[in-house]
């Protein structure tokens, strides 16, 4: 077997031991040792196959969920009618999605805080441009349609609607879910769609 592909395979088995101790024990109490005896490694094979440790595994398990909340959310957006409902209920959906996954909940409890921050502190232009390569398809067909602003850049809009996501969980005001679609059309979309 190569070894690039055992590498691989071990960095993947690592990953998910991660996901599953932050699940069970959380984020700040969760060990190194903790990751290794789940993934039935040594630690010195956790820190060898990660060399960033901890802060390096918190990250990928966060990236990780984000490819998948992305391929998933492109399916959806590629349904939608226009461009203003694919904006409603593409941050309709983030916000769901943070909100309810476990992987990501675990990351927004108090006593997470400064792991996470010191984990994703260095690594948020990194996240952007994964959410940016997902949407640049899209986007770019949207413009050629003009159905969204031509004067706009992806990673502007992408980093926009990302601040405009994180608010709306973080200082979440008790509405219902069509309360927040009007407004995300009146203060949101007319941000981002063409007039």
């Amino acid at each position: 077997m190569p070894m690039a592909t055992t590498t691989d395979a071990t960095r993947e088995r690592i990953i998910d031991a991660a996901d599953e101790c932050f699940r069970r024990f959380g984020v700040a109490k969760t060990t190194v040792e903790d990751i290794a005896a789940a993934a039935k490694l040594s630690r010195a094979t956790v820190y060898r196959s990660v060399t960033g440790g901890r802060d390096e595994l918190i990250l990928e398990v966060v990236v990780r969920d984000l490819h998948r909340f992305l391929d998933r959310l492109a399916d959806r957006l590629r349904r939608e009618r226009s461009v203003a409902e694919a904006i409603v209920e593409g941050t309709l959906d983030a916000i769901e999605h943070v909100r309810n996954e476990p992987t990501i909940t675990h990351f927004l409890v108090p006593e997470a805080a400064g792991h996470m921050q010191a984990a994703v502190a260095g690594a948020a232009e990194h996240v952007l441009a994964v959410c940016c390569d997902y949407v640049r398809p899209s986007f770019e067909k949207a413009q050629r349609q003009r159905t969204l602003r031509a004067d706009i850049e992806v990673e502007g809009t992408v980093e926009f609607l990302f601040r405009i996501i994180t608010s709306l969980i973080v200082m979440d005001r008790d509405r219902d879910p069509e309360e927040l679609r009007r407004f995300l059309r009146t203060y949101v979309v007319p941000v981002i769609a063409a007039p």
